[in-house]
């Protein structure tokens, strides 16, 4: 089984900062691509940023120059910095992940998802 927990979410006031993680853990081969969505309230979910194995990242347009996110490959954990936040920045941020598992010996990638961390930013 495995398992995507995220932490580090809270109430912070705009232009303020957090710094979110997403650790994996269970039976995992591999780690391919992982990243962060997010949702607001009456929203879709949207994507904010992700990152490969390689650590090449791609971000939400609107996003870039505030979010960073970055991985430690030895500890199966992504992380989103998040600096000068919004109101608008306000929602649940769900961490995503490609991984790989044995299943009946043969190498099996599928999209995990995390249970979601609540984001909220002060005017």
């Amino acid at each position: 089984q495995v398992q995507l927990v995220e932490s580090g979410g809270g109430l912070v006031q705009a232009g303020g900062s957090l710094r979110l993680s997403c650790a994996a853990s269970g039976s995992i081969f591999s780690i391919n691509a992982m990243g962060w969505y997010r949702q607001a309230p009456g929203k879709q979910r949207e994507l904010v940023a992700t990152i490969t194995s390689a650590s090449s990242t791609n971000y939400a347009d609107s996003l870039k120059g505030r979010f960073t996110i970055s991985r430690d490959n030895a500890k199966n954990t992504v992380y989103l910095q998040m600096n000068s936040l919004k109101p608008e920045d306000t929602a649940v941020y769900y961490c995503n992940a490609n991984i790989a598992t044995i299943v009946a010996l043969s190498v099996s990638n599928m999209n995990y998802w995390g249970k979601g961390t609540l984001v909220t930013v002060s005017s």
